[in-house]
């Protein structure tokens, strides 16, 4: 795992306008498409009825339109744009994380208190490029994005795993699920 050093964050101001930036438009089909790459794997795993959280959901909710168009209940959070702080009260069956963990200023607490959300048997679902090598992180795309401040290792992904004794199941290049065990 790569840090951004805390004095090359951007001021919450600007990040907030950089993630305005973003086109997350609910009718746009090219994201949906995109967002799709998490939720058709994380549908078929859920029981009907299952209640989640969208957490980083944006300006543009979306995968909680697609979650909840497949008869789940959905609840947001995100700092900017739904901050909901009744959420950390709650239990749920599933907590998605779509491009939002390398946002984190605290990851590893941030990630955590999102494990501590689920239910035994709940699954923390995140989307995120994973770095693959060092030496490739000069040339890569990925680490230009000034609100990107922390960046992920399939590795890192394995050792919260162990940690929670789970197992990270890479479900594409830049989706990864954890499961909660049962009690």
């Amino acid at each position: 795992m790569l840090y951004v050093p805390p004095e090359y964050y951007l001021t919450h101001k600007n990040e907030q306008a950089r993630y305005l930036e973003h086109n997350n438009d609910p009718n746009d089909a090219g994201y949906r498409n995109f967002l799709g790459r998490l939720s058709d794997h994380l549908i078929p795993l859920l029981n009907p009825g299952s209640h989640g959280l969208d957490f980083g959901s944006g300006p543009g909710p979306t995968l909680s339109l697609i979650m909840e168009e497949a008869g789940f209940k959905v609840d947001l959070y995100d700092i900017y744009f739904a901050p909901n702080e009744s959420v950390w009260q709650n239990r749920y069956d599933f907590v998605t994380a779509t491009e939002v963990i390398e946002h984190l200023y605290q990851p590893r607490t941030e990630i955590e208190k999102l494990w501590e959300l689920l239910k035994p048997g709940g699954i923390l679902a995140v989307m995120t490029l994973p770095l693959v090598s060092v030496e490739k992180f000069r040339n890569w795309h990925y680490k230009n994005d000034l609100t990107h401040v922390c960046f992920f290792t399939p590795q890192t992904f394995d050792l919260l795993a162990k940690q929670w004794g789970a197992v990270a199941e890479f479900k594409t290049h830049d989706v990864v699920f954890f499961q909660k065990p049962r009690a």
